[in-house]
């Protein structure tokens, strides 16, 4: 993850912690996903849903503590990015630190953010000491997540390029060569790309296509956006 902190905060009394930062790059998960898992009868059911504002974060787990108003237990955790990032969690009557800790460190360890984490347990008789439910709570975070599935959100801009037929063909090898991101080939009476570039080689990306082409190109720089790869880099739209 790029970025840069200025900042810590924590609040004992609430367990928050504020950190003001800068990111250009981060992980997060894509879909909103449901996992349960049993330990000794007990169940946890893990939801997790990717959100942009703390806001949102309540709202899903008020949704979750109405749904399942009848469990023992619904525990959760969350971490909101951007320029004030806030990480909260909640035990419900769990042992101090056995779920909801365990449960935001899952989401740090799996280094994803603007995500919110809620285990619901259904206790099943038998105890599973501190250590047992770090491990329950832990377990069933981890595959929530999973299933979720992890992203990539990367800052770009968007950059139009429009080029004659008769140079389109190298520009276009030579942007697929460095890994740049296309998103659209418009075919009209000229050749117009649409390409996503992080927000650090804006510059150097400019120098290189008026060297390409010659300085045949017309290139319009657009505004800042978050593009979303998997972890292999390729775009997801």
């Amino acid at each position: 993850m790029l970025c840069v902190h200025k900042g810590l905060g924590y609040n004992k009394k609430t367990n928050m912690i504020k950190v003001v930062n800068l990111e250009k790059e981060y992980k997060t998960v894509l879909n909103e996903a449901v996992f349960e898992i049993e330990e000794k009868k007990s169940r946890f059911i893990a939801h997790v849903k990717p959100v942009a504002s703390e806001e949102e974060a309540v709202s899903f787990i008020n949704e979750l503590k109405a749904k399942y108003w009848d469990a023992t237990h619904n525990v959760y955790a969350y971490f909101i990015g951007g320029n004030n990032i806030v990480q909260r969690y909640s035990d419900d009557g769990e042992p101090s630190g056995t779920a909801g800790l365990p449960t935001l460190e899952v989401i740090k360890r799996m280094n994803v953010q603007n995500v919110v984490v809620v285990v619901t347990r259904y206790f099943g008789g038998t105890l599973l000491g501190a250590a047992g439910l770090i491990r329950a709570y832990g377990k069933s975070a981890a595959l929530g997540i999973e299933k979720a599935g992890i992203v990539i959100k990367r800052l770009c801009k968007e950059v139009r390029i429009i080029v004659e037929y008769t140079i389109f063909g190298k520009l276009q090898s030579f942007l697929l060569s460095k890994g740049y991101t296309i998103k659209d080939i418009i075919y009209e009476q000229d050749v117009e790309l649409i390409v996503f570039v992080y927000v650090d080689e804006i510059e150097n990306f400019s120098k290189l296509v008026t060297e390409v082409t010659n300085a045949r190109a017309i290139v319009e720089i657009g505004d800042e956006t978050y593009i979303t790869l998997d972890l292999d880099g390729k775009l997801i739209l």
